[in-house]
């Protein structure tokens, strides 16, 4: 059984525990919300076994697969979600076979590593902590009042990361919880099946991505993200992403940057640049090593590294694969 995060306290508190949040390579702190306030979004629910039984029973493949093959071995690439829902936590038939078809499970960072864990929690703590101008640190608070987290507990991060942290949250009306994200979910089966679990990245290098230049970068990136919030367009967003991924839309998912409304701003382009385009090299370097050192890899990272001409599959064909889409079947 997964271990499933759930509230026990009526009080909200800060856990330790680090999740990989939007585009693969945000990191935030997630904080469940177990106020009881009307207000606030639902508790994550514990998986009873009538859940986990219906779950199995109804399970459909969602996200977007590929196969790559080279010297006579099969690899797979595989597009997730860094939130979901508890239905979608079984992977569907294809899927299923893929990872059946592996012997190692490739993460962007794999958070059932003790070490990865510490790691991540030692640089969240020595991370820049500026003081916000006090209209938006209002502007923070409010946010963080509407989604039931102290702001006492989310002061301590560096803006950045309670931004992020903010972000997590906004799914969780809509039933999208960062608690079930497919990436921790594979690492669960991974590490259960006795798989080789690696980590494709590293957290110090994840970290670095979210630390804006200088405290006027920092305030434009608050800013543009609160704008993003307080209008409902990023709710919005994550609602229309969550939909085409579980629905494996892959037409709609190669448009991405034509109805995100994501890229509208200097600072905003340079980011996604910077999580997506800079990093997919890299990554396609180390899926390509553990693949020539004889291993089957299930290489499984956020969605939006697979699309594109600097996307994982474009670029595992440059390394000499032969890349092979496979048609999921949501339904």
């Amino acid at each position: 059984m997964l271990p499933f995060p759930f509230c026990r306290e009526p009080a909200v508190t800060l856990p330790d525990s680090i999740l990989s949040f939007a585009f693969a390579v945000l990191i935030a702190v997630a904080i469940p919300a177990c106020a009881e306030a009307a207000t606030c979004p639902p508790d994550v629910e514990q998986p009873t076994p009538e859940m986990v039984r219906a779950a199995v029973h109804n399970a459909r493949d969602r996200g977007f697969l590929w196969r790559i093959s080279k010297e006579g071995r099969t690899s797979y690439l595989y597009g997730t979600m860094h939130v979901g829902k508890f239905d979608w936590t079984i992977p569907g038939p294809s899927v299923a076979k893929a990872l059946r078809a592996t012997d190692t499970l490739a993460l962007e960072l794999d958070f059932l590593d003790a070490d990865i864990r510490n790691r991540v929690s030692k640089g969240m703590s020595t991370q820049r902590v500026m003081k916000l101008p006090a209209p938006l640190e209002k502007r923070v608070r409010e946010q963080a009042e509407a989604v039931c987290i102290p702001y006492d507990a989310l002061a301590r991060l560096a803006p950045e990361f309670q931004i992020v942290t903010l972000t997590l949250m906004v799914g969780r009306r809509d039933g999208l919880d960062a608690s079930y994200a497919i990436d921790g979910v594979l690492a669960g089966i991974g590490h259960g099946a006795k798989k080789d679990v690696v980590s494709l990245e590293t957290p110090e290098s994840q970290l670095q991505l979210l630390q804006m230049k200088d405290e006027r970068e920092t305030v434009t990136f608050v800013r543009e993200s609160l704008d993003e919030m307080e209008t409902g367009r990023e709710r919005k967003l994550l609602k229309r992403l969550s939909r085409v991924w579980a629905d494996a839309d892959y037409p709609e998912m190669e448009h991405y940057s034509e109805w995100c409304d994501c890229m509208n701003t200097e600072n905003e382009r340079e980011l996604m640049k910077r999580i997506l385009d800079d990093r997919n090299p890299k990554l396609a370097d180390r899926i390509d090593a553990l693949h020539m050192s004889g291993k089957r890899v299930f290489a499984a990272v956020g969605s939006l590294h697979m699309f594109g001409v600097t996307g994982l599959p474009m670029l595992m064909s440059k390394h000499g694969y032969v890349v092979e889409r496979i048609e999921l079947k949501s339904r």
